[in-house]
């Protein structure tokens, strides 16, 4: 039974609560997805993939997510088609035994910016830019933490020496890190009008990869939020069954 109310737990509550890693001070939004009856922001989730797209996705994979996904942010069949077909897939083999190139399907997963790993590595002078899917996940503080990294570049203190290579963060771990700023405001031309200031595309990137984390995440919170209205029901009519079953054993008691 203490299997089920742990899954009970586990459906309404996201899975940050337990994101690997100690906590990161840093500054917290509250965020709309966060709690038992939270939602994921399509809007924002719409920015957030933009910002990806435009910034993050020339460094960083998203390796667990396939095109077709991007129907949980409200597009369409014929949109996600459209999106994924902007990207070029490596096939086959064919016929021949090569390989071959093509457009990009619904099917296909996201397609890397390296080839491999050791590609990644060369063209970020030996740092490995860590695949998006699970970071949310992956690191202390969840979606605060990686807000805060995200507008934590700021300049040094004067007596703070920062070593060829590396860059200043506020909040993040030792306040070196080897990923160069990746927001600076108006990087991305918003569809939908929206400034896009710093503090408002890491939130959208953040919620947009909170997201990519979770993507069942309101479906288990509903399953969650059911299961626990139907056991207190039940819970209800069971205690009324037993008022009525040990009424006349009382009587006679009596």
């Amino acid at each position: 039974m203490h299997k089920f109310y742990l899954f009970l737990v586990l459906c309404l509550f996201p899975f940050s609560t337990f994101s690997a890693g100690p906590a990161v001070k840093g500054d917290s939004i509250d965020w709309g997805f966060n709690g038992p009856f939270g939602k994921f922001n399509k809007s924002s989730l719409q920015r957030g993939l933009q910002v990806y797209t435009e910034v993050c996705s020339s460094c960083h994979s998203l390796k667990y997510i396939a095109y077709r996904n991007l129907s949980d942010l409200g597009y369409n069949k014929s949109e996600i088609k459209a999106f994924a077909s902007n990207f070029t897939v490596t096939d086959g083999p064919n016929n021949d035994g090569e390989m071959f190139e093509r457009p990009g399907m619904p099917s296909d997963h996201f397609v890397p910016p390296y080839p491999n790993m050791n590609a990644a590595r060369s063209a970020n002078g030996g740092a490995y830019p860590p695949d998006l899917s699970l970071i949310t996940k992956a690191r202390g503080g969840g979606a605060d933490y990686l807000y805060s990294l995200l507008i934590g570049y700021k300049k040094p203190p004067e007596s703070f020496d920062v070593k060829e290579g590396l860059y200043y963060n506020k909040y993040y771990s030792g306040n070196l890190i080897a990923m160069p700023q990746p927001l600076y405001g108006d990087d991305v031309t918003y569809a939908d009008g929206t400034k896009a200031s710093i503090e408002q595309m890491a939130s959208d990137v953040t919620e947009f990869l909170a997201w990519a984390a979770e993507p069942e995440l309101e479906v288990r919170k509903r399953t969650g939020i059911a299961a626990i209205t139907f056991l207190l029901i039940m819970a209800v009519l069971s205690y009324i069954a037993k008022q009525q079953i040990w009424a006349s054993v009382k009587k006679k008691q009596v």
